[in-house]
């Protein structure tokens, strides 16, 4: 499915709001640009065969920075979006469908739904 389906009218139109915890739209656009330079330098480590270590860190930099945009993407769009639901005939659907992608940014609902990995067993 396409992600525009669940953003609402005034997200996709960029009516950023500036609450205090809420990033603008330009905020969002420069944070995926660094995190957009953090996956070419990825490229490049991988390349010139650097440190698992220093790889593995910065991949979990990149996704730290991904989460909080995330995050911020998805708090918008219940402050901005939510009311608007309410009043569409499948309002309660997308209000639904928006709970369910809020939940999967979740660390605790995102770590239940991962693979559960297998115990080494002890001799």
């Amino acid at each position: 499915m396409h992600l525009s389906r669940y953003i609402c009218e005034a997200t996709s139109r960029g009516l950023w709001s500036k609450g205090r915890d809420s990033m603008s739209q330009e905020q969002i656009l420069t944070r995926l640009r660094k995190v957009e330079g953090q996956v070419r330098g990825l490229q490049r480590m991988i390349a010139e065969g650097q440190d698992c270590d220093a790889i593995l860190t910065q991949i979990m930099a990149a996704r730290a920075a991904l989460d909080k945009i995330a995050l911020s993407i998805a708090s918008e769009h219940l402050d901005r979006c939510m009311d608007a639901f309410l009043l569409q005939p499948d309002g309660r659907a997308k209000i639904l469908r928006t709970m369910q992608l809020f939940l999967k940014l979740s660390p605790a609902v995102a770590a239940e739904e991962a693979p559960a990995e297998s115990e080494p067993e002890q001799e």
